[in-house]
């Protein structure tokens, strides 16, 4: 366990990387607030200039920070209306382009799985093809009874996951305090959104839960005619090591080669919407890692993705409300959009479905019939943040990997086409989702469920009752004289209360100081 000196001390070396590699110099002190601007100053007093001309500070001070602050850069990557398109590219190299580790560790790494020498698994076994923030990739042959057959070989970084969990674990101390001190953070959940995250990562780090989530994506998409995933071999895939059949194709990510082999690009675009639409509507399992560095395209222009450490599900009820929502706003019938937040719990019910409806027609107008080249996703994102706080929206853990990867799926997709309408490649799979699940066919088989369920609930009836009955008896015996606490209880509750105590007293002396460090400042 990480005291929580320990956690500061960790995140105030986070912030003097940020400081030393020049990251708060490309920040303009006249957009920040005044508090804030002495801070900037500050910080810019450790700034060095690096030997490296083609570096650039914000890639840089991830990458020395650590994998779980690359995954941030990585999304940042794929939002060049949002961040600007320098920055974008400049962090383009963290999607697939980290320093690989050595290969004699990659090679003992696949002896410690298997306990066999590597050449006892693999006919040959290259030097690394790709390293990403948690693995790298190595290709290799296998022996066949068709002769020789590439594979991709997938290594977990040595020490990540340790790296992981500390960083994790930081991230969750600054959350804790934030909702303490911040109602805003309260409503944004930032324990549970980094919660959620860890344990995202660490199946992510299991190699075997991936190999899992391929198998059934293929399985999902086996008679999609634009998407498939590659195949798997089990034989060689363990918890830090998995192989996988080795995929010729384009990255999405090169848009020159792409044009050069005279695919269509927007095309591409519409089929990479369509297709996470289609997992998450239909299958509810989708891949939630869609950056560029894990799509491809093989010669028959059909997408390939790799990559299925992060997936993401959603429940009946979750797609469904999805489903309305996205029809609510392509069909501009804003009302029902709102009736399903407020049915779904989305929306506090002491709020007005009217004034609701009224907000999101102010987000899903301006962008009606625009193509994504007249879209300042950065004025989007801002105004539908400005609405969830007005309308106590609370962050739903549940659909924070869904909202992450429609976000990234739509800046890779107007990546490959500038004006790619939204709503209008959206709305095919929607109307189809919707006519197969809230037809006639839909509603018999949600029926047949219900039915199903009622009797399943009736079953357990009996046994409910009995368990209810001895909760009433323990209740009745604990309290007959009184409600009692344990003197483990008691402790527990001073010690809360004293570090509460020494936490506030430590937090005035650090405002304390810093107004006296403004104020010299000002002298």
């Amino acid at each position: 366990m990480i005291s929580g000196p320990t956690h500061l001390l960790r995140l105030t070396r986070a912030a003097f990387v940020f400081a030393r590699e020049g990251v708060f110099g490309g920040i303009d002190p006249a957009l920040a607030p005044v508090s804030v601007r002495p801070l900037l100053r500050f910080a810019r007093l450790f700034e060095r200039r690096s030997p490296d001309a083609t570096a650039t500070p914000l890639a840089t001070a991830l990458t020395r920070l650590g994998p779980s602050y690359v995954k941030i850069g990585q999304f940042l990557a794929t939002r060049p209306d949002v961040v600007g398109p320098a920055l974008a590219h400049d962090l383009e190299r963290l999607q697939d382009q980290m320093p690989p580790f050595p290969q004699d560790q990659a090679e003992a790494e696949i002896v410690a799985a298997f306990g066999k020498p590597v050449a006892a698994i693999f006919s040959s076994f290259s030097p690394p093809v790709a390293a990403a923030s948690i693995a790298q990739v190595h290709r290799a042959t296998v022996a066949t009874a068709s002769g020789p057959r590439a594979v991709a070989v997938k290594l977990l970084r040595p020490g990540v996951e340790q790296r992981f969990r500390a960083d994790l674990a930081d991230f969750t101390f600054a959350a804790a305090h934030a909702e303490s001190f911040s109602a805003e953070a309260r409503r944004l959940r930032l324990v549970e959104v980094f919660e959620t995250l860890r344990r995202s990562v660490m199946m992510e780090m299991d190699f075997r839960l991936e190999a899992a989530a391929l198998s059934e994506m293929a399985d999902n998409t086996k008679d999609d005619p634009d998407f498939r995933v590659p195949e798997v071999d089990w034989d060689r895939t363990a918890k830090d090591v998995l192989t996988l059949e080795w995929i010729e194709g384009t990255a999405l990510s090169d848009r020159a080669r792409l044009e050069t082999k005279g695919f269509d690009l927007p095309q591409l675009a519409r089929s990479l919407i369509q297709s996470f639409l289609r997992h998450a509507l239909r299958d509810g399992f989708f891949h939630a890692d869609m950056h560029p560095g894990n799509l491809f395209v093989d010669d028959d222009g059909r997408l390939i993705a790799v990559d299925f450490g992060i997936m993401g599900r959603l429940g009946a009820k979750e797609r469904l409300f999805l489903a309305e929502i996205l029809h609510g706003f392509i069909t501009r019938d804003y009302r029902r959009a709102a009736e399903v937040h407020f049915e779904a719990g989305y929306v506090p019910p002491h709020h007005s479905i009217d004034d609701f409806a009224q907000a999101i027609r102010a987000i899903g107008e301006p962008i009606h019939n625009r193509t994504a080249e007249d879209i300042s996703m950065a004025k989007l994102l801002n105004l539908l943040f400005e609405v969830t706080g007005l309308f106590d929206m609370r962050t739903r853990p549940e659909l924070l990997l869904l909202q992450k990867t429609m976000v990234v799926v739509e800046g890779v997709a107007r990546s490959l086409d500038p004006r790619l309408d939204m709503w209008r490649t959206a709305e095919p799979v929607v109307r189809e989702w919707m006519t197969r699940y809230l037809g006639p066919v839909g509603k018999l088989e949600n029926a047949a469920l219900g039915v199903a369920e009622i009797g399943h609930f009736i079953g357990n009836v009996p046994g409910l009752l009995m368990r209810g009955a001895r909760i009433l008896e323990q209740l009745d015996d604990s309290t007959r004289d009184g409600l009692v606490l344990s003197p483990q209880t008691v402790a527990a509750f001073d010690k809360t209360e004293k570090r509460r105590i020494r936490w506030t007293v430590g937090a005035l002396w650090a405002i304390a100081a810093l107004l006296l460090w403004i104020a010299f400042q000002h002298l």
